[in-house]
């Protein structure tokens, strides 16, 4: 028995319908930035994911599904952690003062 068993239900309904939304509106960015964001999705690939996992857990069904759902969710946020490191250079310009031709 959980303590507050209804209110963790909703809060992690709540967190589900977060995750979508923002699975939706990183897939629309990602559309118009040339899936450049691959982070963003990621992370809400996460968020939905450990948002399932939770729900079957506190639903007490399929427990095996539960930790898969967890352990894809863990998966999905190293890999935005990763991505999200890289550097993205293709459209910043040089830093100040790395010019190609220097002044004479």
């Amino acid at each position: 028995m959980i303590i507050g068993h209804r209110w963790w239900i909703l809060i992690w309904y709540g967190i589900l319908t977060i995750g979508v939304v923002g699975l939706l509106a990183s897939i629309y960015w990602a559309r118009q930035t040339h899936w450049r964001n691959l982070d963003e999705i990621l992370r809400a690939i996460g968020t939905v994911t450990v948002s399932l996992g939770m729900l079957l857990f506190l639903y007490d069904v399929a427990g095996g599904a539960a930790e898969t759902l967890l352990l894809a969710a863990l998966l999905a946020f190293v890999l935005a952690f990763v991505v999200g490191r890289r550097p993205d250079t293709r459209d910043r310009p040089p830093p100040p003062g790395d010019e190609a031709d220097p002044p004479q």
